[in-house]
């Protein structure tokens, strides 16, 4: 027993004695934790596999950056308006996604931080889309990247255009409203349409390139509304003949769906024009469809579509712009961008990304790639509420037959510019 607490004891006293020599060596030198920054990224909600990617994405970021955290926020309802107060109220993210609609007014408001100052040429600003990346510019400044983009494209339905025995998709406006009466059944013969040739979705949003296609314009230099001349009515016009008189074409309405691509998936219209959103809601929605993708066909000879895009911009009021930065390029940096669109729901904006994931060559997608050499882009000036809205309200009012298409437009013109002039 004296043994071993004589041992116990010599144990304590040599562990005491190691400790105080240890007081004399030196420390051991460790790295110190570098500082964390954290920036808010703030979006509209998207659909849950959106989500998912976009976390995914941004966890890429973080693993690759540990001296820099995300905080990404969603705002569900209101996004602009939402997006406008905390600008206002200096309370906005850092990042955010702004869409090209919105583009003009923010830009000219002196709350987004320019980014030349930041690209270098490692970035690579020339393999953007030229037509997507001057959309973010104004008095040759760039204030946004886009991250990804859409054209619209003709959507049609393969064993429809079989049984009409159609082999090719139409080229021409002429071509399709001809198709259009081929494609338009009454299966039961009772004065019922079961399938309407061509889906007909009748926003502006749609017809902007008709109105260009006859030298029309929507806005002019100062934002104002202009489309109620006759250049932009022979565009339009061509809607309501189809509609009224051939009654090959139908509204979403008329049919009891909420969408074009819902109707074109339900078989109640061969045709519908659409953008690179309905591939994947059409194959998982309806996955024995069997439809292509073709090139909208010219209209008056013009080849012509729409161009939806979106950035990623900077708050001029971040405190953490290098940080931001560097969120922003590497979302829209070649990495980041092919991990957000490898999945295919988006096209990249980037010309080296779209020809690695082979978009091009993409029996689907290709038609959406080629249409952003000769696009309309979806921007209408400082103020498109305005504009979009009126213009929406009074069309289909001129499509249902309630008043002429001159009537209808001379009042949404009228109606925008009113409106206008007491926000300008």
């Amino acid at each position: 027993m004296r043994k071993t607490v004589f041992n116990f004891l010599g144990l304590v006293v040599a562990i005491a004695l190691s400790v105080v020599g240890c007081n004399h060596l030196p420390l051991p030198t460790t790295t110190p934790v570098a500082d964390v920054t954290t920036i808010k990224l703030s979006g509209w909600g998207a659909s849950p596999s959106e989500q998912r990617l976009l976390k995914s994405v941004l966890q890429d970021f973080e693993v690759q950056h540990p001296h820099i955290k995300v905080k990404y926020e969603v705002i569900a309802d209101q996004y602009m308006d939402v997006m406008k107060t905390r600008l206002v109220g200096e309370a906005a993210p850092d990042v955010f996604y702004l869409d090209a609609l919105e583009a003009p007014f923010l830009m000219s408001q002196n709350v987004l931080e320019p980014l030349d100052g930041y690209i270098k040429p490692e970035f690579d600003l020339p393999d953007f889309e030229e037509t997507l990346l001057n959309i973010f510019k104004q008095n040759n400044r760039i204030y946004g990247l886009p991250k990804d983009y859409s054209t619209l494209a003709l959507f049609y339905n393969k064993q429809a255009f079989a049984n009409a025995g159609i082999e090719n998709p139409p080229t021409t406006w002429e071509e399709l409203r001809s198709y259009a009466k081929l494609l338009t059944k009454d299966t039961n013969k009772d004065g019922r349409i079961d399938q309407y040739g061509f889906g007909e979705t009748p926003e502006l949003a749609r017809q902007a390139y008709k109105i260009k296609a006859f030298g029309g314009k929507v806005v002019d230099p100062n934002s104002r509304a202009t489309f109620a001349n006759q250049s932009a009515l022979k565009g339009l016009q061509l809607v309501l003949d189809q509609y009224q008189k051939e009654r090959s074409s139908a509204q979403k309405t008329d049919v009891g769906t909420n969408s074009g691509s819902e109707m074109f998936g339900q078989g109640k219209a061969a045709m519908v024009i659409e953008g690179n959103w309905a591939i994947p809601f059409l194959k998982e929605t309806f996955p024995k469809l069997d439809f292509a993708i073709a090139e909208i066909p010219k209209v008056n000879n013009q080849s012509g579509t729409m161009v939806f895009t979106v950035a990623y911009v900077m708050n001029k009021q971040s405190k953490h712009k290098p940080e931001a930065w560097e969120l922003i390029s590497y979302l829209t940096g070649k990495e980041g961008m092919q991990k957000w669109t490898g999945t295919g729901f988006a096209l990249p904006t980037r010309k080296s990304v779209a020809a690695n994931l082979g978009y091009d060559q993409d029996p689907l997608r290709s038609s959406l790639v080629a249409g952003v050499n000769y696009g309309t882009p979806w921007q209408m000036g400082k103020f498109p509420a305005a504009i979009v809205n009126s213009f929406d309200n009074q069309f289909i009012s001129a499509m249902l037959g309630e008043q002429s298409l001159l009537q209808a437009m001379q009042r949404a013109q009228n109606q925008a510019n009113q409106l206008i002039k007491t926000l300008d």
